[in-house]
């Protein structure tokens, strides 16, 4: 057992390799995520199919015996059904799809989470008994519903984001799931091209499963997926004239495009289709030092920027860490203290993530106006709290991007990485100037603001890097350091600012009153 477990806890920090967690148990439930569902019972099946023109095998059957690749197949839906004398299904059922897809289907119950990469905690252990909102083999509503693909992140599980899944069915629509498997065992090989194929290959054959539901309205039809996943939708998209949307749960296509591009199939003048790409946090300077992640994470999002023809939309989750895109995430995960915003928090964000994506869904699917205007507006006219979501919308051509535009952008992340930040902008918008008079303008009101004053101080930092010849700017700066109570600082920049102006008449005052 202790080898099994040492095995799955690799996995999953390949699968997170740029997202570690330091253990903190956290006190979230279904319950307090408090999503609004629609008017629908929810329906829940699960069963196995078989895709025979690939093989497989099954690694603990320690066999040289080929099989034809099992779809195990999860599938939320609609339902009308008089649910009085039914119980919904617990968690702990779905860690029943759980077990049987890791392929430890006789795993006691009671080791699940000694088994599997969650803590054994008290907490984890209440929420294995909560009840969800899906009733199982339940009948189907009348009618036909738009549907979804749901591709889930690397190695997990099809029941990984249960609660979304569920989310949208109650709103009437069909969601199909399978899991992310290696191409020739349940685990990833170290070809990721060949496994991003894979699992393109998987979503492509849910596309046709879902077809042999009569309540399957293949018209309006999206795919979505998180992390890993949404490198397979990106490939199907491309290959399948029938997905008309995709919604990505901080995909893998932001930060591996270059291996999205080694797909033969890829062509990003494909891209076609409305997008939706929600991301996670800045990661904070401490943790991109301690875990060497590239700094550029928290700012680049080439294939976003790349997306010549479709209306592509960006939000950036303030409060969200990666693997909080999903349930199981959110549940049952550890904290990490560096980085994680608190467990209220958290479920919040997780709460406005899903219904970002179900009013995207409506638009584009079921050309809601209503939906639209939600999708197009900015997050604090919908209701969410200041500095929750920071929104980009890719209009595709004639894009004009503003001093206004930059400045939420470093708001949202507390004035750090400004430098890189503005590479990433220029990147996307060559032509993009900063005034010197802004960046003083801006400075000086966060700095004389003594709740904002270090964030002043980033500004003007960042502000003789573009105008290192500016008296006025180091003048400002020394007026920063010296309202925050560094002396030498201020003695010094007040100094330099005379170097390049030595008529700066407040330099010259100041510097006289600091040497009294």
């Amino acid at each position: 057992m202790g080898t099994r477990t040492f095995i799955m806890r690799i996995a999953i920090l390949l699968i997170f390799v740029l997202f570690q967690s330091y253990e903190s148990n956290g006190q979230t439930s279904l319950k307090e995520i408090n999503l609004d569902n629609g008017k629908y019972i929810v329906g829940f099946r699960h069963y196995t199919t078989s895709d025979s023109t690939r093989t497989y095998s099954r690694t603990y059957d320690f066999s040289n015996k080929k099989i034809a690749r099992p779809i195990p197949v999860s599938i939320w839906y609609p339902s009308e059904q008089n649910t009085g004398d039914k119980n919904p299904m617990k968690i702990l059922d779905y860690f029943q799809i759980f077990k049987e897809e890791e392929e430890w289907e006789y795993l006691p119950n009671e080791q699940l989470l000694n088994w599997f990469y969650y803590s054994n905690t008290p907490a984890n252990q209440n929420h294995l008994n909560e009840q969800t909102k899906a009733y199982s083999e339940i009948e189907f509503a009348n009618g036909k519903f738009p549907t979804i693909v749901y591709a889930p992140s690397h190695q997990a599980s099809s029941i990984e984001n249960f609660a979304l899944c569920e989310y949208l069915a109650s709103h009437g629509y069909i969601v199909i799931s399978s899991p992310s498997r290696g191409t020739e065992t349940r685990w990833f090989s170290n070809n990721n091209a060949k496994e991003m194929e894979t699992q393109a290959r998987d979503v492509e054959f849910l596309i046709k499963e879902v077809g042999k539901f009569p309540i399957a309205n293949y018209n309006k039809f999206a795919v979505m997926g998180f992390s890993f996943g949404g490198l397979a939708n990106v490939i199907a998209q491309n290959r399948n004239e029938k997905v008309k949307a995709i919604v990505s749960l901080d995909g893998t296509e932001r930060y591996q495009y270059a291996l999205l591009k080694e797909s033969p199939f890829f062509n990003i003048e494909k891209m076609d289709v409305p997008y939706l790409h929600m991301a996670q946090k800045d990661i904070p300077e401490k943790v991109l030092i301690e875990d060497n992640i590239d700094a550029e994470l928290n700012t680049r999002f080439e294939l976003y920027d790349s997306i010549p023809k479709s209306k592509a939309y960006r939000f950036k989750f303030n409060n969200l860490t990666h693997s909080y895109f999903s349930t199981l995430g959110i549940l049952f995960a550890d904290r990490d203290k560096r980085q994680d915003k608190s467990d209220s928090e958290i479920m919040e964000s997780y709460k406005w993530a899903s219904i970002y994506t179900l009013n995207f869904l409506s638009a584009f699917l079921e050309n809601d106006d209503k939906a639209l205007k939600f999708i197009d507006n900015k997050p604090f006219d919908n209701g969410v709290g200041k500095g929750l979501i920071t929104q980009r919308t890719n209009q595709t051509e004639g894009l004009v991007f503003t001093f206004q535009d930059f400045n939420d952008l470093a708001s949202s992340q507390n004035y750090q990485s400004l430098s890189q930040l503005y590479n990433s902008t220029l990147k996307q918008y060559p032509s993009f100037k900063i005034a010197e008079g802004d960046l003083n303008t801006l400075g000086l009101q966060l700095v004389f603001n003594p709740n904002t004053s270090d964030q002043g101080i980033n500004i003007f930092l960042f502000a003789i890097e573009l105008y290192p010849n500016s008296a006025n700017l180091f003048d400002s700066l020394a007026e920063g350091y010296l309202f925050s109570g560094n002396k030498s600082k201020a003695i010094e920049n007040f100094k330099k600012s005379l170097e390049l102006n030595s008529q700066n008449k407040n330099s010259i005052d100041r510097l006289k009153q600091l040497n009294e």
